[in-house]
This record gives C-alpha cells, structure tokens and sequence, in this order.
C-alpha cells in the first residue's frame, strides 16, 4: 500500500467516523476561544486516522491537531498531517462544508493527500500524478482576469488579527470579481484545485500545518500557484497563504500587500 493508498484509507474512514455525528446532539467544549470548538467526534475520528496510518506504518510521526499530538513538522523523516475535522464550526452547527484531511510529508515535502468531504460527497485526493476530484482529473481554473475572479479568505484564528482580517475583506471584495467565504480552509484550497474559485488568501502567520498542508499540495498538483504574502513558495512556517490558478498570481500577491500593509 503506497502513501496516497494509506492516506486515501484513513481519511475516508475518519470521515465516516465523523460523518456518524453529524447533526446529532453533539458535547460541544471550546479550547482557546469561543469560537474554537472541539467535539468527540474530533477525537474519536483522529483516533481512526491514526490506527489506519499506524496499522501500515507502526512507527509513524503524526503531526495532528486534537489531544497529544505533535503540533509541528519535524525538521527531516516522514510525517502525516492530518485534521479530523477542518471547519468544526461548520460542523457543530450543521453545515456540510468541513472535511476530514491527511497529508504524507517526507523531509517538509508533501508526496500524497487526501480531503474528504463527506457531507457533500467530495473526495480530493493528490500525489505526484496530479490532482483528483472524485476520481476524476481536476485542475485549476483558466480565469485571467481578476476583475472576475472569485477569491476566498480562509483561517481567521483569533479576534487580535481581526483589523487585519477586516481590512483584507474590504480589498478583496473592492479588488476581485467576488469573495467567497467557507469556514473551512482545506475545501477551500480543493476548491482553488478543482477550478470552482479562482484564488485563496490568508494573512495569518505560521498557519497550523493541519489546516493548510494537504490543500496546498492539492492546489500545486493541480497546476495552481502557492505562496507566503511576499511571493515566495509557501512552506509550513510561511506568513500567510496566496494559492491561486497561477493565471495572475504576482498581481494578487501585489493586491494583498496593498490592502494589510
């Protein structure tokens, strides 16, 4: 079983687990915010990720977002990402849009991920082949101009960068064709890779690793563009997240420089 077979498995089946609880009566609590919800259903589907991954790789490196788990990739070796449940508001309040997310790393490079939206019945999945939706070839949109994009904020982790989050919003609905707002960052980035939307944006600095590495690798795979908000190749730590179809890349970057800075 390869990676991406591996990667494929686990969080189909995480998502079942998840999706078994969905719109049920839920126990609720919050970590750092009000806003910041967890649910068994995040523990009992990252316990099924995990033995997944752990039934083919004993030794395995998890890098996840509930209980115990590391909270950063390690500097060299293999790793796996995964996010039980990626837009849990989402999911406390019965929105179909959030996903269950496992990413393989080797050496801080992606080589295969998997995002599973079970509630709409959305499988992306991507290795060094390219980029599937559904099983089926996907790539980025063919859109050139950015008075026509369509162009979504993602990650708004806390009320401190809320000026900030504020003023992004403001410039990209004034700059883009429309903004688009999901509450979930990984089927937001699968759907910069599947051509729906045009381009996603973050300004959050050293975004959590579960939130973002799975979806940027499935918008490269798919022949998209992705990188920090100075225009240098997103890594785990970068400053922030510009993913887009690549049409116009260097002039978003320019356009979300202008409006944080």
């Amino acid at each position: 079983m390869t990676r991406q077979d591996t990667t494929f498995r686990a969080a189909v089946e995480g998502a079942t687990v998840a999706h078994r609880q969905f719109r049920t009566e839920l126990d609720v609590e919050t970590k750092d915010s009000k806003m910041d919800f967890v649910t068994q259903a995040d523990t009992d589907t990252q316990h099924r990720v995990i033995e997944i991954i752990k039934d083919r790789y004993p030794e395995a490196t998890i890098v996840g977002e509930e209980e115990d788990e590391r909270k950063s990739l390690p500097d060299d070796g293999n790793a796996w990402v995964i996010d039980p449940i990626d837009g849990t508001t989402n999911f406390v309040r019965g929105v179909h849009l959030w996903t269950t997310t496992v990413a393989a790393v080797r050496d801080h490079e992606t080589v295969a991920a998997t995002t599973v939206a079970p509630a709409v019945d959305d499988v992306y999945t991507a290795d060094s082949n390219g980029t599937m939706l559904n099983g089926e070839r996907t790539a980025v949109s063919t859109e050139t101009d950015p008075e026509q994009f369509i162009v979504a904020p993602i990650l708004r982790y806390g009320s401190e960068r809320d000026g900030e989050f504020g003023k992004l919003l403001r410039g990209l609905i004034r700059q883009f064709g429309d903004l688009r707002r999901f509450g979930c960052a990984q089927v937001t980035l699968g759907m910069v890779a599947s051509g729906t939307i045009d381009a996603a944006v973050s300004t959050q600095p050293e975004p959590n690793p579960w939130d973002t590495v799975a979806g940027v690798y499935l918008v490269e795979q798919a022949g998209g563009t992705v990188t920090d908000i100075d225009g240098t190749r997103w890594t785990p730590d970068a400053e922030g997240i510009v993913a887009t179809n690549g049409k116009r890349h260097g002039e978003v970057v320019e356009y979300v420089a202008q409006m944080i800075r």
